[in-house]
């Protein structure tokens, strides 16, 4: 089911400062698709996501889930929270510790007062796709936090919500859990084919999850677009440097022109293989991701984009060797194979591909 968001507004007070929460906010959720809110602590993120629910009451705009709509500041219009249809998935999964499986999950259905055999029917359903079918006595303190977690995604389903919110549910999961999480979670909400919603500032978690990210700053959308546009396309530096590490460069337009721009810079004339409205001498940045540098031991290199450099700092991983270079006064950082023979101090030529770099207007 769509959601439609109108000029959404909410303003906070604090020791006399307005504070702009939401500022504004037009955006339209696809149905049946995933959509990432994503974008660092105090950017508005969560309180879009409790006005959509109706734990957040805007001071201006409205909201709209489907057809129907459930807040308008204009028409007066306030839909409670329970009557909106949603199920949610809090960060901290809010499961009753004194109940067990089935009555957790249970619950929902227990306060509309549906008939037991019904409960009965649709929680085992439930838990069956969850994975967690056998585990409807168990007491909710004996799980693991995937299972708590797999738990509360199933109290939020069991009522066959129209629209299903999360709010950063796997942040108190460790590293390799949340990893095991996102996947399962993700083959949960594509098989359930149901309009879901999102919230972290974890980047790994909007790209592997979503199917649309909207990046949001000072309580407005400042990025809309697939996982890969976001990363490879976005022309805006704050959301270059938020969705993953980069170089940025600085420069000079040479030319723009025949399918590319070419760029002076610090480290010498770069060629990206994107055509910018730009004049020669506007200024704007570079910016090339530290896994499309590739280095070649010693000083030489032929082509657009080969620059001497020395490797200053080597770092091994596991999947990678991350360090840095030292470009004439320019650092870049870099990642390459593990087995890769270069070595810290070694003076190497690096190479990216002009496609590879972006241009950001500063």
């Amino acid at each position: 089911m769509e959601i439609s968001i109108r000029n959404l507004s909410k303003h906070y007070y604090s020791e006399g400062k307005t504070i702009k929460a939401l500022d504004a906010v037009d955006l339209t959720i696809p149905a049946n698709r995933i959509f990432t809110l994503l974008g660092p602590s105090g950017c508005g993120k969560t309180t879009l996501l409790r006005a959509i629910v109706g734990l957040e009451m805007p001071d201006a705009g409205e909201i709209s889930i489907g057809e129907e709509i459930v807040f308008s500041a204009q028409k007066g219009i306030y839909v409670q929270p329970e009557k909106r249809g949603l199920g949610m998935v809090f960060q901290t999964y809010a499961i009753w510790p004194h109940m067990n499986v089935f009555d957790n999950v249970a619950y929902p259905l227990q306060t509309r007062k549906e008939p037991r055999e019904e409960i009965v029917r649709k929680v085992a359903k439930t838990l069956r796709f969850v994975q967690l079918e056998g585990f409807e006595n168990r007491p909710a303190t004996k799980l693991s936090g995937g299972q708590q977690q797999r738990v509360a995604l199933a109290r939020a389903l069991v009522a066959e919500p129209k629209v299903i919110l999360f709010d950063e549910p796997l942040s108190n999961l460790d590293a390799k859990l949340r990893e095991e999480t996102r996947k399962e979670l993700r083959t949960f909400l594509t098989e359930l084919q149901i309009t879901a919603v999102y919230v972290t500032h974890d980047r790994i978690e909007a790209l592997s999850l979503s199917d649309t990210v909207a990046v949001m700053r000072s309580g407005r959308i400042v990025e809309l677009g697939t996982p890969r546009e976001i990363y490879f396309e976005s022309d805006r530096r704050f959301v270059a440097d938020f969705i993953g590490r980069a170089n940025f460069i600085e420069g000079k337009v040479v030319s723009a022109g025949e399918g590319q721009t070419i760029v002076d810079s610090a480290i010498g004339p770069i060629t990206c293989a994107k055509k910018i409205e730009a004049p020669p001498g506007t200024a704007v940045t570079v910016c090339i991701r530290p896994e499309f540098i590739r280095v070649v031991t010693g000083e030489g290199g032929d082509g657009n984009n080969v620059f001497a450099g020395k490797v200053t700092s080597l770092v091994f991983v596991g999947d990678a060797l991350e360090g840095e270079i030292m470009v004439g006064q320019t650092m870049l950082i870099f990642s390459i194979d593990p087995m890769s023979p270069v070595r810290e101090g070694e003076a190497i030529a690096l190479h990216f591909d002009p496609r590879q770099c972006s241009i950001l207007l500063n």
